[in-house]
């Protein structure tokens, strides 16, 4: 297997002898090059070619933000995992627009590191746990969405008809004040109970009291 590149940007001197430390004991991992701000950076970029670079967002200068659209043009190849202390929504949306391939935060990156840059490497996204719900909220309808609510699935028939029933009156008499037959009166109802999920009359009046559905403008 062919030896894993690794670029460092950040500026702290101890946590960059850190990485290099954790990096190198790794089989197939190499540092090649450390950088302490974004100039610095794309320079090294350009000039050592790695596979995969560890961008600090914080940085003298150019910004690892600033700097990350400009290394995917350096570098277009090379994976840029962010590795930062910020565990801001807006960064990680705005660093995974401009191509960052993933996002660890430093406070994990003893545990967290070396399977998020295996996993960059393999072509994947890696993204620490506790902030991918911000990713999930950007595809999920809100939580009011995702209740489903049965009656609004009923017809205005069918609606007619159940709320005819639960004040008590027969099929009988629904149909005539409805202009409808029985056996039309009793599908309207088998087919209501069925999509509200109810097996009875008195299952019915407690769902139509405990949704205040009586009070509906056009109840008839």
């Amino acid at each position: 297997m062919t030896d894993i590149r690794l670029l460092i940007a950040d500026d702290h001197v101890v946590l960059r002898a850190g990485l290099r430390m954790l990096l190198d004991a790794q089989p197939h991992f190499r540092v090649v090059g450390e950088a302490d701000n974004g100039v610095q950076v794309l320079a090294l970029a350009a000039e050592l070619q790695p596979d995969v670079i560890l961008l600090d967002l914080t940085m003298p200068g150019l910004g690892g933000l600033e700097a990350l659209p400009l290394l995917r043009k350096i570098v277009p190849t090379a994976r840029v995992l962010i590795l930062t202390m910020h565990d801001d929504e807006s960064y990680l949306r705005q660093a995974l627009r401009d191509g960052a391939c993933g996002y660890v935060l430093k406070k994990a990156a003893d545990t967290e590191l070396i399977s998020a840059i295996q996993s960059v490497i393999r072509g994947e996204v890696y993204i620490h746990a506790s902030m991918t719900r911000a990713l999930l909220e950007d595809f999920l309808p809100p939580v009011e969405q995702c209740t489903a609510n049965p009656w609004a699935t009923l017809s205005e028939r069918e609606r007619d008809v159940l709320l005819l029933v639960a004040r008590g009156h027969t099929s009988a008499k629904i149909a005539e004040r409805m202009s409808l037959s029985p056996k039309t009166v009793e599908t309207y109802r088998a087919r209501g109970m069925e999509k509200l999920d109810l097996r009875s009359r008195a299952a019915l009046v407690q769902y139509v009291l405990s949704h205040n559905l009586l009070s509906q403008e056009h109840a008839p």
